[in-house]
């Protein structure tokens, strides 16, 4: 079994990506990083199933939208993917991404469309004690974690969860 060490720093930029990116986009029920194809992988909850159609339209949108995106950035996407699995009336949209091209402004651009497209049916975790400045430290953690687990490649493959308005991380 494998043992982790507080000081950690691999460990610790991980969960400190997962916290920040929960922290700062409710829009997020759940997010995982996979050491072995450097991804993580973003799932975002729907009310009511969309159609086929519904979802082959969101899913063409994110990724012309993310594409047209690293176009104007100058950089080239490795891995992207976009799934839909469903439970009862509930749906869940996973975007699969690779950590080497991902940014933050991806990220805010990909719930902007969501939002968008799927307005009131995008479960959202408001947390309404959440100040500007707190979410303006999010934004910054982020790109430094982002940057430093592009840096260091992590080694440990983590899950962060929302759960009654908390953010939990595990090893998985």
């Amino acid at each position: 079994m494998l043992k982790y060490r507080q000081d950690d720093e691999q460990v610790s930029d991980g969960v400190n990506l997962l916290i920040s990116i929960l922290v700062r986009y409710p829009e997020i029920g759940t997010i995982s990083f996979d050491p072995n194809h450097e991804s993580l992988k973003l799932t975002f909850m729907l009310s009511g199933i969309p159609s086929p159609t519904e979802f082959a339209a969101i899913k063409r949108l994110i990724s012309d939208s993310t594409a047209a995106y690293h176009e104007l950035e100058g950089l080239k996407i490795r891995s992207t993917d976009l799934q839909m699995t469903t439970y009862e009336q509930v749906a869940m949209l996973n975007v699969i991404r690779d950590v080497a091209t991902l940014s933050k402004s991806e990220i805010a651009i990909m719930i902007a469309l969501l939002r968008d497209k799927f307005k009131e049916r995008l479960v959202t975790d408001y947390n309404d004690s959440m100040l500007e400045e707190d979410l303006l430290v999010q934004e910054e953690l982020i790109d430094n974690m982002l940057e430093n687990i592009k840096k260091h490649h992590a080694a440990h493959g983590l899950i962060g969860i929302r759960e009654d308005g908390r953010v939990l991380v595990f090893n998985k």
